[in-house]
């Protein structure tokens, strides 16, 4: 899976980046069809202390899930992001799965 993060308007910390890649390398476990995945932190511009927003876009086969979360810290905002994520994998799989067990059940019955 090849991996692309950005962080706009600051740098981002070595341990972010850790953290990050360590969770992106989790969530590749989920699906080998996952071909790439775009992370991007950014500080909204808001007075509230829930300003870091943090968003992920998974490229698969067919449509590309997408998350974006908001949260004090871009730590809060990316386990929200990842736990997103997760879901719409699950999802998605189900649905793939189904759709491949219907055709070729279809084909034995011909």
């Amino acid at each position: 899976m090849k991996r692309q993060i950005q962080s706009l308007d600051f740098n981002a910390n070595q341990s972010l980046l850790d953290l990050i890649n360590t969770k992106l390398e989790k969530i590749s476990h989920f699906s080998d069809r996952i071909l790439e995945c775009n992370v991007v932190l950014k500080l909204d511009k808001s007075d509230t202390r829930d300003n870091k927003v943090c968003e992920i876009r998974l490229a698969i086969p067919g449509n590309d899930l997408f998350a974006k979360k908001i949260g004090k810290t871009f730590e809060e905002a990316f386990e929200h992001v990842i736990h997103a994520l997760e879901k719409q994998l699950t999802t998605w799989k189900t649905k793939t799965h189904d759709r491949h067990v219907k055709i070729t059940k279809s084909n034995l019955d011909a």
